[in-house]
């Protein structure tokens, strides 16, 4: 008798604590009934989170997870380059606010990665990459395609796991996707030894509790901070907005907008920030730096007051720190802690989420009397305006702004990088900041195209554009199978001037016109190139085809090529040389033999 009182008593207290289990940690029903292995686990993981699509290339180590892949809810987008399926999971999160997921197998394949980690890392993009790796008792025994990457990437990530136990999967998967997200985003990667893919998994969930002690989510900004930096604003007669990467980021397009109307402040922005606040609204300036309007560089110069929001201060924007800004209050809004004090010496900084920030600074500060400020700009707007011509030929400049009045500016545009990336920066004006996709830190050739894609599957029903220049498309170019088989509409720009354009500019300019390595005369029949894939192209040489072209390729329903072949040596104008403030900003083209550069192109 009393032998089954204890046993009832038992399984009462059992089902209670299982179920207060079950409910706390969301058991994976699945995981216990069905005998699974760990490749499988990892896949129903991703698919708990909401994966649509993995972008990846396969191989014998990541056979498991592979195979893991048929049936399930994810898609396997099968790229031609290890490279292109990073920049295509990276052209997805930028698209969409969510995680690019990249698989790919070990050695080579998990190295060709390296430079799509590093442009998600420079820019700060969501990513998680899988590696296979070889079987755990042959790490670091020089194994058929064994490279350490976890140690190759360790510079050029967020964070990265070797995964040594089967049971761990979960635990990790959930991490990753964790710290990939919250605070700075940025790519994190998963080594993965093939028999642990391999081997069953045993595990009582596959939602467990983490166990990140080094990691901080994204810190509450202080109200004290924000308070200090409102107060900094009374009496500003010359106030200057500038709108970082960051910013996109965190969602803060609206609050920009109202701070900025509330200031009734000009707003500039970074490469990189184009979009965040509206450029054809009436207070944007476009880009500034390098190679931004001359109009937003004045207003760098003769502000009294400059909020930077969610940017680096980075050496596009501020090549000669002694002299940037001298005359201005300096204020600085970043998630990211490191990046205060870094480059510039703020007045005032609140670290934490740019919108929840700026919401608060919205309701402390009074509007501004910008008048006299305002007409001085427009003044700047007048007198040095973006501009181009086509006396010599058809120029880059002509087919971006066609494409810009043919798409009425609602494409989303992805770049790769040079003359064209600039190019497009000014002419193609952006009035959301997930509609402008270019690689800014890292400067990554071969981007343009394989982005595009990712931001096409994670938006299809939008209208993508990649700007791309002769060279970087190369790069990259294999990915048309990926577009063609996928039947996907994007539209890829090629601007072919048989150069490497931005280093033979800073050749002709800078190292009295000795070209050396820029010459791109090898160049293929784009079009023939295309069409060998199965896709549509379209050509243009000539000013009057410009306008007919554009219209005929962006109207073609599935995937197709134009290639606009325009003037070999035009230079991109305005330029700040490197290492040099906007005070020596070069309107147009010069007359005399500039000194040579000493930052970095």
């Amino acid at each position: 008798m009393y032998f089954h009182l204890h046993v009832k008593i038992f399984m009462v207290i059992y089902k209670s604590l299982f179920m207060e289990e079950f409910m706390t940690k969301k058991i994976s029903t699945t995981s216990l009934a069905t005998p699974i292995n760990g490749a499988q686990a990892l896949i129903k993981c991703l698919e708990n989170f909401g994966v649509e699509y993995i972008f990846g290339l396969s191989g014998g180590a990541a056979i498991p997870i592979f195979d893991a892949l048929v049936g399930s809810k994810i898609k396997l987008i099968l790229v031609r380059h290890e490279q292109g399926a990073t920049h295509m999971a990276d052209g997805y999160a930028r698209a969409t606010g969510k995680p690019g997921v990249v698989l790919v197998t070990s050695g080579p394949g998990a190295t060709n990665t390296v430079t799509g980690i590093l442009t998600a890392q420079m820019d700060s993009v969501p990513m998680i990459v899988l590696c296979g790796q070889t079987i755990s008792p042959m790490l670091g025994k020089d194994a058929f395609q064994e490279a350490d990457i976890f140690g190759i990437t360790m510079p050029v990530v967020k964070h990265s796991y070797l995964v040594k136990e089967t049971n761990a999967i979960p635990r990790v998967v959930k991490e990753a996707w964790h710290i990939t997200q919250n605070g700075r985003p940025g790519p994190v990667l998963l080594d993965l030894p093939k028999d642990i893919t391999s081997a069953p998994f045993t595990g009582s969930t596959l939602d467990p509790e983490m166990d990140i002690p080094g990691f901080k989510d994204t810190a509450k900004a202080k109200k004290a901070d924000i308070i200090k930096m409102a107060k900094l604003f009374k009496g500003a007669k010359k106030p200057l907005l500038l709108v970082g990467h960051g910013a996109v980021i965190a969602k803060a397009s609206d609050a920009v907008k109202k701070l900025a109307e509330k200031l009734n402040a000009p707003v500039t922005n970074t490469l990189l920030g184009k979009g965040c606040f509206p450029e054809t609204h009436r207070l944007s300036m476009g880009m500034l730096g390098m190679h931004g309007t001359a109009y937003a560089n004045k207003a760098l110069i003769n502000c009294d007051l400059i909020l930077s929001i969610g940017s680096r201060w980075d050496d596009r924007i501020n090549g000669n720190n002694k002299e940037f800004c001298v005359n201005a209050k300096k204020l600085h809004i970043d998630i990211d802690f490191a990046e205060i004090n870094k480059i510039v010496k703020p007045d005032a900084w609140v670290v934490g989420d740019a919108k929840e920030i700026l919401e608060e600074l919205i309701k402390l500060v009074d509007p501004l009397d910008t008048k006299e400020w305002l007409k001085e700009l427009d003044f700047y707007r007048k007198e040095y305006p973006l501009k181009y011509s086509n006396d010599k030929g058809l120029t880059a400049q002509l087919v971006i702004d066609t494409c810009y009045k043919v798409t009425k500016g609602k494409a989303i545009v992805t770049t790769d990088v040079g003359q064209h990336q600039m190019w497009a920066a000014q002419f193609y004006l952006s009035d959301r900041g997930n509609d402008w996709i270019s690689s800014g830190g890292a400067g990554t050739m071969g981007y343009g195209f394989p982005s595009a894609i990712g931001a096409q599957f994670g938006r299809p029903k939008d209208l993508v554009v990649a700007i791309v220049g002769d060279g970087g498309f190369q790069m990259t170019l294999c990915e048309l199978a990926t577009a063609f088989i996928n039947k996907l509409p994007v539209k890829v720009l090629i601007i072919d001037n048989k150069y490497l354009g931005m280093v033979r500019q800073w050749q002709e300019l800078f190292f009295d016109n000795r070209l050396s390595g820029v010459d791109l005369e090898g160049n293929p029949d784009f079009v023939k190139l295309a069409e060998a894939y199965g896709i549509k192209a379209f050509h243009m040489s000539k000013v009057s085809e410009c306008q007919d072209v554009m219209k005929q390729a962006m109207a073609y329903p599935g995937p197709c090529v134009i290639h606009a072949e325009v003037i070999k040596e035009d230079n991109v104008f305005p330029m700040v040389p490197a290492g040099k403030s906007a005070h020596h900003m070069i309107i147009e083209a010069p007359t005399e033999k500039l000194e040579k550069p000493t930052g970095s192109t």
